[in-house]
């Protein structure tokens, strides 16, 4: 910020709406929302150097030196105060003051100035990466860029105005570069490589904008093209300075020609320390192998060493059997033992058994601990109690009540007094224990559960069988108790390695079974919490298990209990207070895996009649079905795919809106693709389930979970197979399909189009011939076969007319019209996208709208007439977005780069092609991956960075290659002999 003018915070006069003042941009001015007139250029010249001023006056010779430079006109002085008195008369009395033969702008209030509002935003964020807080710092400096409007006092003339615009505009930039150095700190180089394009093409001789670019470039698995920006900067300082790049970027090459690892890490904050542990005294021995948990060591050690001075510091801990409640309760206490001199006691309240243990037979112990003589020992549970307190009174005394079952046990075993503190391990969030800080124990992180294996097992066995070992700590669930079931069986014995532990692990039918060691047993430890359930409780926790995904919300699981909402809430909640279930987010639920395991073996040996189980799961699969359904219908108003979808006997929910439809299917998309699949092995649903994945496509397109639902596709696919019914067996190949064609194995998906074709219409199901034909006619063109892609297409349109599909006919249009176009019949092709589109908005779909107007743009790109064509795709790209169909986002912001290429803007193509990249990464296919880069290299050779674009071109054509794909001969065109070879 070196030489930016700095505006100090001035006071605001009391008026009914405050002065705001703009100079990032058109130098503009406001009374609260309401535009003031600023006047001539000459006019708002004046008004700026007096913001600029920072509150101080300037003399006249200064303002007409800063307005006219050094020939003013010869009524200079006498136009400058008509200047600043129709500046006097729009703003506020008092503002714009006369004052020593000068002026001054004052009484200004807090951020009026958007340059002052932009300046103690840069000032926050130093300081808060000063503070290692990089995600404050990088939104403060979002938010001072944002307050940019363009250019720096736009249209203001004179020399003050040029060399404040220029000081500004440099600023900027120096911002920039410090949000930009922090997304790569943070991880975000992906994002970062597209406006780093855009920036170096925008500003070609600032190396510190080069060397973030080949950082992120480098980071992103891109290490050629970060060579090749070196060496496009070489030559173009060579051509245009005479000079070599400077030392930080020398280096930078060099780092990475050596492959540095420091480079390719992002920093990282340190790890938090972790307090020594302190000798045990009168508490339970600590494990001798206590792993991890720095974070909640530190929480609770806090909380007790807060004692002193306080009424009492109680700690109440809540989570499933065997997180290991007790053990870092132990732990903890041995840490603080120092802070509680007077002694330490401790008891196992035995809450999660049959018998828990009574308070008053707890409070005779702990009286007699504290020196109390039997016989001074009260009968009662009250007069106990007080004289436990009384005892304590001046003491310091950590109290640990390990197991409890709930708060009316521990209550009375309180100690009450100032300097004393209470440390609880409970199954049940004591919600109702007042004062308590409560802490919920979650199961460790795979390195903390890595280490508490390695530990035990030896790391001379593990570190040789490293990935072994992660599907043991995994099929563990990273629950404490069972990592160390697990390691003391492998090490107990000698002749087991590692992987034979894991492959015993991975049966799940097996898994609770093998987790027993001695008399410590994973199953026997939910056993009892599961014992202490009532009926209905019991029902719900049994029933839930059966349920895949990795969770499961109220809705849904009132679908699968067959409850109302309201009282299906109190039941998952009372389960979560037992911590037999988890609280994922509000609304929504989960089990531990293992838990899972549990809760399912106990609906094979409780439930009853077993028809209940099947019974559940069909509720879940037909909420999940009808609900998508509704959803689809929402986003493709007309489409008839719905009504000859699986009819449901349980009803989805309603949506008040496109948006929270969209959401749902978004939030919902791993649960409901696992409830598909859990039906993979059950005939009579897999029908329905087959259907849920067709109305779920949306799933396919969107990139988050595109691999999931291919995987389920196939899945379903398989078990379709095996049962050898033609109509489910058509329906689930076509869902492959299609996430085939959206993967880009596009000979894959012809071939199961083409079976689609045979089975349909031998199950006499007309509506997958339909979207097969349609299939294969968008897969021939993408294959360069355009006479067989138009048949198929035709028969597509006519099969959909005979459906009285309209949505259906306007996507073969969409399709044909491409085709068209691709033969040399522009004109026919934008009529036919036009066609398309009219079927679309007539029937307010918007979403397939996009799609028309995607065709049609590509269309009007063809025929030259490039603002339509960009007008057209940006339209198609807000609702892709919108709709969160990151395939046809990245491919219309490809299209984009595309027109923009045409309309030789380089720089902007190269901009709107990293997007591509970015948004396509692991979605789309490697053969749109390679148009893109082609494209891309055509845009960076327009802006001279010609070295990236051959990387580009080559990695292009090894695509080409590896598909066998016909615009390879085109790319290679493209590269120099030598550099093809």
């Amino acid at each position: 910020m070196d030489g930016v003018p700095r505006v100090p915070e001035q006071r605001v006069p009391e008026q009914s709406a405050p002065l705001r003042f703009g100079v990032l941009g058109p130098v503009r001015a406001w009374r609260g929302e309401e535009p003031l007139p600023t006047g001539s250029p000459q006019q708002r010249a004046l008004l700026a150097a007096l913001l600029l001023r920072e509150g101080r006056t300037a003399t006249a010779a200064e303002l007409i030196d800063a307005l006219w430079g050094e020939e003013p006109p010869a009524r200079a002085l006498a136009a400058l105060r008509t200047y600043a008195s129709r500046l006097r008369k729009v703003l506020d009395p008092g503002v714009l003051v006369s004052e020593s033969g000068g002026y001054a702008v004052r009484g200004l209030g807090e951020g009026a100035l958007d340059l002052a509002a932009a300046q103690d935003l840069a000032a926050a964020a130093d300081k808060a990466r000063a503070a290692g807080d990089l995600g404050g710092a990088r939104t403060a400096l979002r938010r001072a860029l944002e307050l940019w409007d363009g250019e720096p006092l736009a249209g203001v003339p004179g020399p003050y105005a040029e060399a404040q615009r220029a000081r500004l505009e440099e600023w900027r930039l120096q911002l920039l570069e410090s949000r930009l150095d922090m997304d790569l700190e943070q991880g975000c180089h992906a994002q970062a490589v597209s406006e780093l394009t855009a920036l170096t093409a925008a500003h070609p001789l600032r190396e510190r904008l080069r060397e973030l670019l080949m950082l992120a470039l480098y980071r992103s698995g891109r290490q050629a093209e970060a060579l090749a920006v070196y060496a496009d900067t070489r030559r173009l300082l060579a051509d245009e300075l005479g000079v070599d790049p400077r030392p930080e970027l020398r280096e930078l090459q060099q780092r990475i020609l050596r492959t540095d690892p420091a480079l390719a890490r992002p920093s990282a904050p340190a790890p938090e320390p972790v307090a020594a542990p302190v000798r045990p005294a009168q508490l339970p021995a600590t494990v001798p192998d206590f792993t991890g948990r720095a974070s909640f060591v530190v929480e609770l050690s806090e909380v007790l060493a807060s004692a002193e001075g306080r009424v009492m510091a109680v700690s109440a801990l809540a989570g499933i059997g065997g997180v290991g409640k007790t053990t870092l309760a132990v732990h903890v206490a041995h840490q603080a033992r120092a802070a509680f001199p007077d002694g330490q006691l401790y008891v196992d309240l035995q809450g999660a058994g049959a018998r828990p243990a009574e308070p008053e037979t707890v409070l005779g112990s702990f009286l007699r601990a504290l020196g109390t003589a039997d016989s001074a020992v009260p009968d009662s549970l009250e007069e106990r109690a007080a004289l436990y307190r009384s005892v304590l009174d001046g003491r310091r005394v950590l109290v640990l009540l390990d197991n409890a079952r709930d708060a009316a046990q521990v209550r009375p075993l309180l100690p009450g007094t100032e300097g004393c503190a209470a440390l609880i391990t409970s199954r049940t969030r004591m919600v109702d224990l007042a004062g308590a800080h409560l802490v919920d124990l979650d199961v460790m992180s795979p390195e903390e559960a890595l280490s508490l294996f390695t530990k035990i097992v030896g790391a001379e066995r593990v570190g040789s069988e490293r990935e072994a070992a992660l599907d043991v700590v995994a099929a563990c669930g990273f629950l404490p108790l069972a990592i160390r079931i697990a390691a003391s069986r492998l090490a107990s014995r000698r002749t087991w390695t590692v992987s034979v532990l894991a492959s015993k692990l991975a049966d799940e039918r097996r898994r609770l079974d093998e987790l027993q060691a001695g008399d410590l047993a994973v199953k026997a430890t939910f056993e009892l919490g599961y014992g202490q359930l009532e009926p209905a409780q019991a029902r719900a926790f049994r029933l839930l298990g059966l349920a895949d995904g990795p969770d499961i919300s109220l809705a849904a699981a009132a679908a699968l209990l067959d409850l109302p909402v309201e009282e299906t809430e109190d039941l998952l909640e009372s389960l979560v207070d037992t911590s037999l279930l988890e609280s994922a987010a509000p609304g929504r639920y989960r089990f531990h895996d293992l838990v899972r395991l549990y809760a399912r073996a106990c609906a094979e040996r409780d439930e009853h009649p077993p028809s209940e189980r099947d019974a559940a799961m069909s509720r879940l699969l037909d909420f999940y079905l009808a609900t998508a359904a509704g959803v689809y219908a929402s986003e493709r108003p007309g489409d008839r795919l719905v009504d000859h979808l699986t009819p449901t006997q349980y009803p989805g929910l309603r949506f008040t809106s496109r948006h929270s439809a969209r959401d749902w299917l978004y939030t919902e998309a791993n649960c409901l693709l696992a409830t598909a699949r859990r039906h993979a092995d059950r005939p009579a649903t897999l029908g329905a389930a087959i259907d849920l994945l067709w109305a779920a496509l949306d799933i396919s397109e969107s990139g988050a979970n595109s691999k999931e639902y291919e995987t389920t596709a196939r899945t379903l696919f398989d078990a379709a197979q095996r049962l050898g019914v033609a109509r489910i067996s058509a329906r689930a190949l076509m869902t492959l399909a299609h996430a085939h064609v959206d993967g880009g194995r596009f000979d894959t998906a012809d071939q199961e189009a083409e079976q689609v074709i045979r089975l349909a219409e031998e199950a006499d199901d007309l509506l997958p011939v339909c979207w097969a034909r349609n299939a294969r006619g968008i897969i021939a063109l993408y294959q360069g076969r355009h006479a067989d892609g138009e048949e198929h297409l035709c028969e597509a349109i006519r099969h959909f007319r005979l459906l009285g599909d309209r949505p259906g006919e306007a996507s073969a249009l969409c399709n044909l019209s491409r085709i068209h176009l691709a033969t040399g019949r522009t004109r026919s092709a934008v009529d036919l996208a036009q066609q398309g589109i009219g079927i679309y908005d007539a029937m307010g779909n918007s979403m397939r709208g996009a799609n028309g107007r995607y065709a049609l743009g590509m269309a009007l790109t063809q025929s030259g007439r490039l603002d339509s064509a960009a007008s057209t795709l940006h339209e198609a790209l807000s609702v892709f977005r919108d709709s969160r169909q990151r395939l046809w986002e990245g491919m219309t912001l490809f299209r984009l780069a595309e027109v923009d290429l045409a309309a030789r803007r380089p720089g902007h193509a190269a901009a709107n092609a990293e997007l591509a990249l970015t948004v396509l990464r692991g979605i789309g296919g490697e053969w749109r991956r390679g148009n893109v880069l082609t494209v891309l290299g055509h845009a960076l050779a327009g802006i001279g960075q010609t070295d990236r674009a051959q990387v580009c071109w080559r990695e292009a054509l090894h695509i080409y290659e590896s598909l066998g794909s016909p615009e390879a001969s085109a790319v290679r065109e493209l590269l120099s002999p030598v550099q093809a070879a």
